[in-house]
């Protein structure tokens, strides 16, 4: 067992995040096909096989390679296609698979507990380690990479879409312009306290440097572009009935998810010119199951203080 995955049997203790809720919504049949586009460790798709039986099949994605060691061995015996790539591809890999529609879409958005719990990856300033950042090691662009050669208004635009005061996000831009004139920033623990020196201690409801390295992990891995397109191509390979769930942790991927269905559903966006033609409805192509997103009841919370922020959407093909 590589260090990686050994790593990973720790993420046993993290059960998966609002599983009641997931597999009410998914409701997985015998026979049916199903699509967990961030496998990870196989929380989510334990459960959901054990519903499909040995006549329904699960379609794991996920482009984290050691993640997907793990889930292979935990889930050895199920039937169950492997796939190592990012969910952005998601209208390739079904067109590879000669996949006609799936009965069910999950998408477990975020941070895994193993990405978390691998100091080396880079996801947590709690221990120092390379400023990487990357769900694919195969990606050949890192957080250091981003942080020491985008110019000071992409940098500031990035932060500030993370929820970064306007004000606090320049300032936070040009620091980090000014530091690496001087010295490269590689390291968590160095950005860390880059971020701590500069944010000050009024504006801050939890570590400073919690919303930038938010911020950063969602550019390396480009994952606003690669959320959108996704659900747009799993609602058009849905057999009809299938369900499209989304667990969110940021109001970013929470979001797109609500817009995306919203759009899907036949509802128009809010117009930017009052006085232009109002234009034609777009097709209603699904049913949206939950009006107001459901969050983990205080009982998950407290037994599980990662789900606190979770957000979950649900729709229905029709």
């Amino acid at each position: 067992m590589a260090d990686g995955e050994a790593g990973y049997a720790e993420t046993l203790r993290h059960e998966p995040v609002m599983l009641e809720e997931v597999l009410a919504y998914l409701d997985p049949q015998p026979g049916e096909t199903m699509v967990d586009c961030t496998l990870g460790g196989g929380g989510h798709a334990l459960a959901i096989c054990q519903r499909l039986g040995p006549t329904g099949r699960l379609i794991g994605i996920d482009q984290d390679a050691s993640a997907l060691a793990y889930a292979r061995r935990r889930l050895r015996g199920y039937p169950v296609t492997f796939v190592h790539d990012s969910f952005a591809h998601l209208e390739k890999i079904i067109s590879d698979l000669s996949l006609r529609g799936a009965d069910g879409y999950l998408f477990d958005l975020g941070v895994s507990s193993f990405q978390l719990e691998t100091p080396e990856r880079g996801f947590s300033f709690r221990t120092d380690a390379p400023l990487d950042l990357r769900m694919d090691a195969r990606n050949p662009v890192t957080a250091a990479d981003l942080v020491n050669r985008m110019p000071e208004q992409e940098i500031m635009e990035l932060f500030q879409q993370s929820g970064y005061d306007r004000r606090w996000a320049r300032r936070l831009a040009r620091t980090i312009v000014a530091t690496r004139q001087h010295t490269p920033i590689t390291t968590t623990r160095q950005f860390a306290e880059l971020v701590a020196a500069t944010i000050p201690v009024s504006t801050r409801s939890h570590h400073p440097a919690t919303l930038a390295f938010q911020a950063l992990r969602i550019a390396v891995n480009d994952e606003v572009t690669a959320l959108t397109g996704a659900l747009i191509a799993a609602i058009h390979h849905s057999n009809v009935a299938a369900r499209i769930v989304t667990l969110s942790y940021h109001s970013l991927e929470d979001g797109i998810c609500k817009r995306t269905f919203r759009q899907m559903s036949g509802k128009r966006p809010p117009p930017s010119d009052p006085y232009a033609p109002e234009p034609p409805a777009p097709p209603t192509l699904v049913s949206i199951l939950t009006p107001k997103p459901l969050s983990p009841s205080p009982e998950e919370v407290r037994r599980n203080p990662r789900s606190r922020s979770a957000k979950l959407r649900a729709v229905e093909r029709l």
